[in-house]
């Protein structure tokens, strides 16, 4: 963990209030997908937690969606800001060998795109099944069709197979050896419920982001855990949900 201040360098608009912001600086200390990192916003008292969509050593990507007064403020911050933030965060993912299966629902879908990205540096392109309510819900798929074999799906039927993930990957039945999912804790239920073969990437609110205050604690097959110090992944037959 360090805190680092960062420049804003892109802020844009992706899809349906959803916006891709770059963020430049000292990101040594990001090593794996699935972390996160916890950015200070003035006039804010908590930090607030973000996974990491891409990064390098002197920048970072997060995907953020307008829920809020904290994410509806961030869309006005303009290029050049300045942000201090807690980066090197959870325990992320961990790649192993073989064939690996993606699972994304909605902004589910951020730490995916540097998780393809280690993939494709093995030379392995993993396939993605990438979930949402409707077309407009979904974002970046020039990029991520780009790294993946993807396969999109949609609650109405606007784009892809009509139904969710789960109905999806039952309907397939994609040969795979591990997965690697996020989105929304309902999905992520039924999909250990499923199949346990694979880890999933939990949200939660935070108070500390670095394991202080316990706010985060869920219950697991091990004991209360937290999901900024332990997690946020964790194997999908770990959690209690």
């Amino acid at each position: 963990m360090k805190e680092v201040e960062l420049k804003i360098v892109a802020n844009v608009k992706v899809g349906k209030d959803v916006f891709l912001m770059r963020l430049r600086g000292d990101c040594t200390e990001i090593h794996n997908s699935g972390e996160f990192i916890n950015i200070d916003l003035p006039n804010f008292y908590l930090r607030r937690p973000f996974s990491v969509c891409d990064f390098s050593y002197d920048y970072v990507d997060i995907l953020y969606k307008v829920v809020g007064q904290g994410t509806k403020y961030m869309t006005t911050l303009s290029i050049g800001t300045k942000v201090k933030a807690l980066i090197g965060l959870g325990n992320g993912f961990q790649i192993k060998r073989g064939k690996p299966l993606l699972i994304a629902g909605g902004i589910g879908i951020a730490p995916m795109i540097s998780l393809a990205k280690a993939y494709n540096e093995l030379g392995i392109q993993p396939t993605l099944l990438y979930g949402a309510r409707t077309k407009e819900d979904l974002v970046l798929i020039d990029t991520l069709s780009e790294l993946c074999h993807i396969m999109l799906c949609t609650e109405d039927g606007s784009i892809g197979f009509k139904g969710n993930i789960v109905q999806l990957l039952q309907k397939i039945n994609p040969e795979f050896d591990y997965y690697y999912a996020c989105g929304p804790m309902k999905m992520l239920e039924a999909l250990a419920k499923t199949n346990s073969n694979g880890c999933v990437s939990l949200e939660a609110r935070m108070g500390c982001g670095f394991g202080a205050c316990m706010g985060c604690s869920i219950q697991t097959t091990k004991g209360y855990k937290r999901v900024c110090k332990e997690g946020p992944v964790f194997p999908a037959n770990e959690v209690i949900f």
